[in-house]
Order: structure tokens, then C-alpha cells, then sequence
């Protein structure tokens, strides 16, 4: 069990994944503030001085029948049953912004993998096995036959 495990832990794909754990986090942490501390301080204004995080409906009054709350966290003290529908809207904007983001990294990374289309191709496919060699291959190394005969002749081995 200890081999099976080392095996996973050392393969490339189990340490590429928790690098982008790490990173994500990173990131995921600085959406949050790009939502929380630039983007939502603008529509708060811009609605007025809303602040979407501090709204919430009273559900059930607290202990001492208190409805008049003006946090969420008071009427967590006070034991009363909250909706916070405000802070739900902020973590969807959050979720939206951060897809967003993530959706255009994951572009940008994708076109910079992707070959210019002014390249030469570097493979090519055996016409007798369709095993594909490379383009300067004079003989197919899968089944030994030459690559100057036409498509149409029979494979020969070599000896």
C-alpha cells in the first residue's frame, strides 16, 4: 500500500493538481477582494449606499422579541433567525467574477498552447500501418516500410 501510495503522490498529474489547489486559492482569495473592496463599494454607491452584505430579512425575533437589527452578526448575538439574502448576492457576483476570470485565463493559457498555423507538421502517417512517424522518417520504425513509395505499394520488410 505504501509503494501504491508513493506512486500516486509522486506522479506528475497528483503534484500538478495540488499546485492548482494552491494557486486557486490564491486566486480564489483575490477575486474575493477584487469583489468585496473594488468592485462592490462602486454599486453601493451607485445604489444608493447600499451594502448588499448587511441586508437580511428577521425570520424569528431574537431572545428578547428584538427585530431592529442592523448587522446580520447582531442578530446572530440576539439568537434571532436571519435570511441573509445580501450576502448571497455577494458571493454570486463573486462566483460569476471569478469564473469569468478563470474562463479567460484558461483561453488566453489555450492559445498559447496552440501551434501557429504558419508551422510545418512534425508527424506524419505511415501509409501501410497509419502509425504515425515523424516527417522526416525515410522507413516507418512500426513496420519498416519506405516512405518514398507510393501510398498504393505493397509494404516491404526490410532484413
Amino acid at each position: 500500500m505504501w509503494k501504491e501510495f508513493k506512486e500516486f503522490a509522486i506522479k506528475g498529474n497528483a503534484i500538478d493538481l495540488a499546485v492548482g489547489v494552491i494557486i486557486g486559492a490564491a486566486f480564489g482569495a483575490i477575486v474575493t477582494s477584487l469583489v468585496k473592496d473594488v468592485l462592490m463599494p462602486p454599486i453601493s454607491v451607485l445604489a444608493g449606499g447600499l451594502d448588499f452584505s448587511n441586508k437580511f430579512l428577521v425570520l424569528k425575533p431574537g431572545e428578547n422579541g428584538a427585530t431592529n437589527f442592523a448587522t446580520p452578526a447582531e442578530a446572530l448575538a440576539a439568537k434571532a433567525i436571519t435570511w441573509n439574502y445580501g450576502n448571497f448576492v455577494t458571493l454570486i457576483i463573486n462566483f460569476l467574477i471569478v469564473a469569468l476570470c478563470v474562463f479567460i485565463l484558461v483561453r488566453f493559457l489555450h492559445r498559447l498552447k496552440r501551434p501557429s498555423p504558419n508551422t510545418a507538421p512534425v508527424s506524419k502517417d505511415c501509409p501501410f500501418c497509419a502509425m504515425t512517424i515523424p516527417v522526416k522518417a525515410s522507413r516507418c520504425p512500426h513496420c519498416t516500410s519506405e516512405m518514398e513509395a507510393s501510398a498504393s505499394a505493397v509494404p516491404r520488410p526490410s532484413n
